[in-house]
């Protein structure tokens, strides 16, 4: 059954990885997030973009990670692909705004799966949250390279009036160019954790990674 306070709680550092953020190759995808998850990593969602996976070998990484994340007792997420959540009975399943709408992904998914979604204004937040979602990604924070369809940076700023406009009980995670050094940003305009790609995927030790971004959130 979902419980959007371990939602709340295990969003705190959000690790977002696909196979194109670790050089296209699953032994590496799956090696950095293990070394994230031992790093204190609370949600891990699998958004694979642009890979060179076929949809089995896909799944197989999938499979993997969910496996992984059961392990150490992290939410497994799954990018868009609304089938693929399904299939792998994932813990939850995050959509972008151009993607199925939020009424269709519930029949789908189910009652007791999460959905999240992508808000960059405080109007996409509120049709998000009047939609019945249980979490909305908020971005892009700052400039990233990792992500194309970001969009242009709202900043902190745009994040703290997304929060006074849902109010305090719809858990927000930001994204967009987080790193170590401009996360308490995020945290104090708001949100609830931060969901992060290459300050973890591209780090000498994503585990010390992880650990560090974690201290980060919960010190805030």
């Amino acid at each position: 059954m979902k419980n959007l306070n371990v939602l709340r709680e295990k969003m705190g550092v959000y690790f977002v990885v696909g196979t194109q953020d670790c050089g296209y190759s699953m032994e590496r995808t799956l090696e950095i997030v293990r070394e994230a998850l031992l790093g204190g990593v609370g949600t891990l969602q699998l958004r694979d973009k642009g890979s060179k996976l076929t949809p089995d070998q896909k799944v197989e990484l999938g499979r993997h990670m969910q496996d992984l994340c059961r392990e150490h007792g992290t939410l497994f997420f799954v990018n868009d692909d609304v089938e693929l959540a399904v299939y792998l009975q994932a813990d939850g399943v995050h959509v972008g705004q151009d993607d199925m709408n939020l009424s269709d992904v519930r029949a789908i998914v189910g009652p007791d799966m999460y959905i999240g979604v992508s808000a960059g204004t405080v109007e996409e937040a509120l049709a998000a949250q009047a939609g019945g979602v249980d979490c909305i990604g908020v971005g892009a924070m700052f400039a990233t390279s990792s992500k194309a369809d970001a969009g242009e940076p709202i900043g902190p700023e745009g994040l703290t009036e997304i929060r006074k406009a849902v109010g305090s009980e719809l858990p927000i995670v930001g994204i967009g160019g987080i790193t170590l050094e401009n996360a308490a940003e995020v945290i104090r305009a708001g949100a609830d954790g931060v969901a992060i790609i290459s300050a973890i995927s591209r780090a000498a030790s994503p585990r010390e990674a992880a650990s560090a971004m974690q201290g980060i959130v919960r010190s805030v």
